[in-house]
């Protein structure tokens, strides 16, 4: 967690490092950010996908912006960022993946592209401080416990093409109070 800084050659054939964050080669694939760094952080704009756990456990990171080359968040890739308010992403986000935003307990609002056609397993579990969500008509399938143990969520609205709602999704939402699905 005190890591701060990623360095890599510059003739290294797989890795690079940009700002003292770790990217694949041809710094499509965002790797590894640092969790001792603080603050904000924008994702530079060669960016394409946001790798397995990539922000894992960045416990100062408040803000993360998304550029419009970013179409996939990957698997635990915000995972315990306890102190990440807000993510402003851009609508070209196709896919957001298992855990994801795991344990993101200081986010309260999350918006949704309507770019994204699946959300993942457990994609907000635990977001104890979310308390609202608007699924986009875009998404098709919502995995397993994507919204389970958000605590202060009150209201959920899903959209008009949602075919597949996981097991568990409202399981330990305490505070829900409505829930909205279309007739279709």
């Amino acid at each position: 967690r005190s890591l701060t800084t990623i360095m890599v050659g510059t003739n290294n054939p797989g890795y690079s490092s940009v700002n003292r964050v770790l990217f694949n080669n041809s710094q499509t694939t965002l790797i590894e950010y640092p969790p001792g760094l603080t603050g904000t952080y924008t994702i530079p704009s060669s960016v394409t996908a946001i790798g397995y756990a990539g922000f894992d456990s960045c416990a100062s990171l408040t803000n993360v912006t998304i550029p419009s080359s970013v179409t996939s968040i990957g698997p635990s890739a915000f995972y315990n960022c306890t102190s990440l308010i807000g993510i402003t992403a851009a609508g070209s986000v196709t896919n957001i993946g298992d855990r994801a935003f795991w344990d993101c307990s200081s986010l309260t609002s999350v918006s949704i592209p309507g770019s994204v056609t699946s959300i993942g397993y457990a994609a907000f579990y635990t977001c104890t401080s979310l308390a609202n969500i608007t699924i986009p008509d875009s998404v098709t399938s919502i995995g397993d416990w994507a919204l389970g143990g958000c605590t202060n969520l009150t209201s959920v609205t899903i959209g008009t093409n949602v075919t597949s709602i996981g097991n568990y999704e409202f399981y330990g939402c305490s505070g829900l109070t409505s829930i909205t699905i279309p007739g279709n």
